[in-house]
């Protein structure tokens, strides 16, 4: 490859090497183009290297250490059990290593060509490669750009030593003793669980009515709520953080509730108050790319921009910023430029919350449906009825199939309980295949399971429930 003056001639390049970028550009090259991906930082993006993973791995570690301390209620009993944290840290590190090198070995086994450096457009089919280094231009067909979003930065809350974000917290070396958490939405509640199960003080300041706001049932989150609130955790709702004093211990939180100032000390405060998209420093005005006020980049259909050389994808578009939902339309992109007809479509996308019980959402809510007046029929069936979960000793929670009224289709549904996050896939199957009530109803499935409430909450929506009254 010559490196220099000379432009590169590619297919297709891809910026950004996270769920959104490398799918996209594996989905590329298995229909037959030539593919370039460009990655910053490293491969697996935010997702798998500060994200998604290394969180579920903490969130899963802090999850056996507190059920081996807390099982007397099943007759087990453990004494002196201890946590080693950089051993923890060591273990979540592996499981990060060994999925980004496995997605860089499927890039590579898909003849993908790995790019090192930060990628600026300099017109809407040329892009300009730089690192410490050297420089280089790239020629290209067309462009995915899948840059993704990083921690917003409060004013008054500066990232410091104390002062973390979501990767700040993913990365300390112990286990705080006291933790304020600024912003109670999924990010928030998922890591203040985590430390809470480690025996953290956690406090957690959110500006809302309620955690994880508007996003799930309030019936669902006052489980999250109760739940933590065992644990120990204060939830501070309608609180204005102001300001933090740092010294080198620790932190001062200032925040306002009511009109009345207060403040509560802490090793570290987690800022986790959203995500803002990477689109300022990629020289899409050169290219022409339209943008909306928040930064985000206009899409169409099949995520192409106003430019027809240039898709885009992931957290830097409308939407929920979800590793899946990235994976998605990065293979709507390589599929449209490769000329398929595949266009987007959210209402199957999933959203989970690793909580405690831990939330799922597919499709419509009741709400949303009469909203879009939809005549619905909704059914619930509880966890505390299913034979799996009571000998899993998790019996908080229901699931909530909604169906449509004048055919039983089913067109969303929501999970608060153990194994949600894997449970909601049936449902998004449901919806995305037109499926009803009657189909999950009549599948039959495997005894004793979690999946079985399902089936039950199907059941329910018929009008024939077995396992709990009519």
């Amino acid at each position: 490859m010559v490196v220099g003056d000379f432009p590169i001639e590619t297919d297709t390049i891809v910026i950004g090497a996270g769920p959104g970028g490398y799918v996209a550009a594996i989905r590329a090259a298995q229909l037959g183009q030539k593919v370039t991906i460009v990655e910053k930082e490293n491969v697996g993006g935010v997702c798998l290297n500060v994200g998604c993973i290394p969180s579920k791995a903490l969130i899963s570690a802090a999850h056996k250490y507190e059920t081996a301390k807390h099982s007397d209620d099943i007759g087990i009993t453990a004494e002196n059990v201890k946590v080693d944290f950089s051993k923890v840290q060591e273990w979540k590190a592996s499981v990060v290593n060994k999925l980004t090198s496995g997605v860089d070995g499927l890039l590579k086994g898909n003849k993908v060509n790995i790019v090192k450096g930060e990628a600026y457009f300099v017109d809407a089919n040329t892009l300009r490669v730089m690192d410490d280094k050297s420089a280089q231009t790239y020629t290209f067909k067309n462009a995915i750009i899948a840059t993704g979003s990083r921690p917003i930065e409060l004013p008054t809350f500066k990232y410091t030593k104390r002062v973390i974000n979501s990767t700040g917290a993913l990365a300390l070396e112990e286990i705080p003793e006291k933790l304020v958490v600024i912003g109670g939405g999924y990010i928030g509640v998922e890591l203040g669980t985590a430390y809470a199960n480690f025996g953290t003080q956690v406090t957690i300041l959110e500006g809302g009515k309620e955690i994880l706001g508007t996003a799930y049932e309030k019936q669902m989150t006052s489980l999250v709520s109760r739940n933590l609130k065992k644990k120990g955790v204060d939830i501070v709702t309608n609180a204005l953080a102001k300001g933090v004093e740092e010294s080198d211990n620790g932190v001062v939180v200032k925040y306002e509730v009511k009109g009345e100032e207060k403040t509560v000390e802490a090793d570290y405060v987690l800022v986790t108050v959203g995500r803002r998209p990477n689109t300022d420093e990629l020289g899409l005005e050169q290219a022409g790319v339209e943008l909306t006020e928040r930064g985000l980049v206009k899409i169409d259909k099949q995520c192409r921009t106003n430019v027809s050389s240039i898709f885009a994808i992931g957290d830097i578009v409308e939407g929920p910023a979800l590793a899946h939902k990235a994976s998605y339309e990065g293979k709507i992109a390589a599929e449209a430029i490769s000329g398929h007809p595949s266009e987007i479509d959210y209402l199957g996308i999933p959203a989970v919350v690793f909580s405690e019980p831990e939330l799922a959402s597919v499709g419509y809510t009741e709400a949303q449906a009469k909203e879009e007046g939809i005549e619905v029929v909704t059914a619930k069936f509880p966890f505390g009825a299913n034979g799996r979960a009571l000998a899993l000793n998790s019996t908080d929670g229901f699931l909530k199939l909604v169906t449509r009224k004048e055919d039983g289709l089913v067109i969303g549904g929501q999970i608060a309980g153990a194994n949600a996050s894997d449970m909601i896939a049936e449902l998004g199957l449901a919806v995305e295949a037109g499926m009803t009530a009657e189909d999950i109803a009549m599948t039959i499935h495997a005894h004793p399971t979690l999946g079985e409430i399902t089936m039950e909450a199907a059941e329910v929506a018929l009008g024939s429930p077995i396992h709990i009254l009519k």
